[in-house]
C-alpha cells in the first residue's frame, strides 16, 4: 500500500526512541489522569492490548483482569515493557499489528494512542481485527489525543497518510501516522459500522468504550469510513 514507506519509518522510530518513551508520562499530568482513569473502565477477563508500548498501561491491565495478551512491534519498548510489569498474568507478543491475527477471543481489547497511529486507509480492516478478537459481550476501550493535540505536532503535508514528525535527542527525524481524531466524528463513523460507542473527551485526550456489531456477518461488510 501507498503508506507502507510511512508505517515502517513509524515503527523505526518507536524502536529507536525506546528509552525516551516514557518521558511524556513523568512531565504531562493530564496522562496520569488517564492512567487513573483505568479503574473506572470496564476492564475484565482476558485481556488483549494492542501496542502497548514501554507498558505504562499493561500492570494497570492486570490488576484488573484474569490475564493480559500484550502485543507490539517494536522489541526495544517490549523490554522495558516485561521489565515494568511483573506479574505472572501477562504474555508479551512480538508482532505488526497490521499483520497479525488475533489466535483466541478476550473480553476487552484495549488500545492507548494507538487509533491515531493508523492510516484512515486501513482503519476497517483494523476495527475487524479488534471485533473477530471480542468474545461475546466484550468491549473494545481506547484511549487517543484529539484535535487540540495537532498545535503540539509538527504536521506534515502531501503525505500518503495523515502524518507528522517526530525528532529524537540524537537529532534524527522520523515521519509518524497521526490521525487527529474528532469524539463527534470517531463516534459517527463507529456507529455506521455497526459499532455501539460511548466516548468521553478528557482534557484535550478521551476515553472510548466500544461493543462490535452484533449482526452475524457485520464484520465482513465493514467497508471505509467517510
Amino acid at each position: 500500500m501507498e503508506d507502507d514507506a510511512l508505517l515502517a519509518e513509524q515503527l523505526a522510530y518507536y524502536r529507536a526512541g525506546a528509552a525516551e518513551y516514557d518521558r511524556p508520562y513523568a512531565e504531562y499530568e493530564d496522562l496520569q489522569e488517564l492512567l487513573a482513569a483505568v479503574d473506572d473502565l470496564p476492564i475484565a477477563g482476558d485481556v488483549l492490548e494492542l501496542a502497548c508500548g514501554t507498558g505504562q498501561w499493561t500492570p494497570l491491565l492486570a490488576a484488573r483482569a484474569d490475564s493480559v495478551t500484550a502485543v507490539d512491534a517494536a522489541t526495544e519498548v517490549l523490554a522495558l515493557a516485561r521489565a515494568r510489569t511483573a506479574s505472572a498474568t501477562v504474555r508479551f507478543v512480538v508482532a505488526d499489528l497490521f499483520e497479525w491475527q488475533p489466535p483466541r477471543r478476550y473480553d476487552t481489547v484495549f488500545f492507548a494512542f494507538w487509533l491515531s497511529h493508523v492510516p484512515p486507509a486501513r482503519l476497517p480492516d483494523f476495527w475487524n481485527t479488534v471485533a473477530a478478537a471480542l468474545a461475546p459481550g466484550g468491549k473494545a476501550i481506547f484511549v487517543d489525543d484529539g484535535p487540540d493535540a495537532a498545535a503540539y505536532e509538527e504536521v506534515l503535508t502531501n503525505q500518503p497518510a495523515p502524518a507528522a514528525l517526530r525528532r529524537l535527542d540524537d537529532g534524527s527525524q522520523y515521519r509518524i501516522v497521526k490521525v487527529f481524531h474528532d469524539a463527534h466524528t470517531l463516534t459517527d463513523d463507529l456507529t455506521v459500522l455497526g459499532w455501539s460507542v460511548r466516548i468521553r473527551p478528557m482534557g484535550g485526550n478521551f476515553i472510548g468504550i466500544a461493543e462490535p456489531p452484533t449482526t452475524p456477518g457485520s464484520e465482513a461488510a465493514i467497508t471505509a469510513p467517510r
